[in-house]
């Protein structure tokens, strides 16, 4: 019996996940994205060509690979149908959770109607509706796949929901379709959709028991983790390697090599603390070089400085084995880079993150940078001072960097 591999973002998402998974994917028998939703945003460059993601696992561009979308996903049929087009025929290549909740139109209504309501108090979501998806579920009123193989019940079901929301609807201003809207909406979704929908969990065990090659993927980072980030600036879902486990139905036994990607640096989507946020030229530069807009919502990322403390801590949370440092070359050209070891907090240097981070002021460590990395596929051919920047990290972290990329291409990956 094989275990399943485990892919995990460190910091707080948009890490280079999809690159890295796609990398390996092309060793994988099966690739299979445990929880999120069409809020997450995979990019993948190959020959040139750009591939976005954000519900369909990143093993796609592997033609041999088989795909699943776990229970744990929050799944927007109009998103999954529409990302579809990109690639001919998927039939027995790609398979959804009966059990992963459906997150519908009116979803990303009440997500962007509660924002709006916020003002300055904003999260900074990306208004898909992830959060009033996962609500549904936990309140345990949530429509899950299965029943867009019964779509006059499910048609049934929601105007139902609306009729006893009403009052709700009417406060946030959402206007809620006619029912022969929905019956268009749902009959469209059900006819794409349902020869994919099926029992995920038995196809991912009786691949473990087969010794098949099974690749985990989660979507957002650790530090968005609604127990272990910054919370309430945080997702709707388990982020961890842990919530792996949750979102596709497997034990902890089931688990091998924990990978954890980051990126040489670190960005920010939304609201929230960020230590090592930078405000001046050099954030704009990693912003500007490193093409920070999300894939998902187009913003212009947050930008600062790699933050070993964080990445220590998230390492140790995923029980990761390796890090996969993403957008080295990125950094190429800066005279000096800066390393984050620690925080002030009241006066006091700590080694660990707090519970909050709102107050908290990062202790720098600099490291002279170098040309270029471009290109670079063994670790030998990298400027001394990149070498020094990754055995740096490895030491304040307390794991290896396993994995090293150097451009957005698929080959122009290091493995150590």
């Amino acid at each position: 019996m094989s275990k399943a591999d485990v892919i995990v973002g460190i910091q707080w998402g948009d890490e280079g996940k999809g690159k890295i998974v796609d990398k390996l994917a092309m060793n994988y028998d099966f690739v299979c994205r445990s929880q999120g939703g069409h809020n997450a945003g995979h990019t993948i460059w190959v020959d040139g060509v750009r591939y976005a993601l954000h519900l369909i696992p990143s093993g796609v561009l592997n033609k041999s690979a088989i795909n699943i979308i776990g229970n744990g996903v929050v799944l927007s049929p109009e998103s999954l149908i529409k990302e579809m087009e990109q690639f001919e025929n998927l039939q027995g290549r790609l398979f959804v959770s009966e059990s992963a909740h459906l997150n519908l139109p009116y979803h990303s209504l009440i997500d962007q109607a509660k924002e709006k309501l916020k003002g300055e108090n904003a999260i900074g979501t990306t208004g898909k509706g992830i959060g009033p998806a996962y609500a549904d579920k936990i309140n345990r009123i949530g429509l899950r796949a299965v029943e867009l193989l019964n779509p006059k019940q499910l048609v049934s079901k929601i105007e139902k929901y609306f009729e006893e929301n009403k009052v709700f609807f009417d406060a946030l201003e959402v206007q809620v379709p006619t029912k022969k809207e929905l019956d268009e909406q749902i009959s469209f979704y059900s006819k794409n959709l349902a020869p994919f929908i099926t029992n995920t969990t038995n196809i991912v065990w009786k691949a473990l028991d087969e010794d098949k090659k099974v690749l985990l993927e989660g979507a957002q980072g650790t530090m968005l983790d609604i127990d272990h980030g910054t919370y309430p600036y945080v997702t709707s879902s388990s982020t961890i390697s842990a919530g792996a486990c949750t979102g596709l139905g497997l034990n902890p036994k089931d688990i091998g090599t924990i990978t954890g990607i980051v990126k040489a640096y670190c960005t920010r989507v939304g609201n929230g603390p960020f230590p090592t946020e930078d405000f001046g030229d050099d954030g704009k530069r990693m912003a500007e070089v490193g093409k920070e807009f999300g894939t998902t919502t187009g913003r212009q990322r947050r930008c600062g400085w790699f933050d070993a403390v964080a990445v220590k801590h998230a390492s140790r949370l995923n029980g990761c084995d390796q890090l996969s440092l993403m957008k080295l070359d990125v950094l190429d050209g800066f005279q000096t880079i800066k390393i984050c070891i620690g925080y002030k907090i009241d006066g006091e240097t700590i080694d660990y993150v707090p519970s909050c981070l709102e107050n908290v002021e990062p202790v720098y460590e600099e490291i002279k940078g170098w040309d270029s990395v471009v290109g670079c596929r063994d670790f030998e051919q990298l400027p001394i001072s990149a070498k020094e920047y990754i055995e740096k990290i490895e030491q304040l972290t307390q794991t290896k960097v396993g994995i090293i990329s150097t451009s957005p291409e698929r080959e122009d990956t290091i493995i150590r």
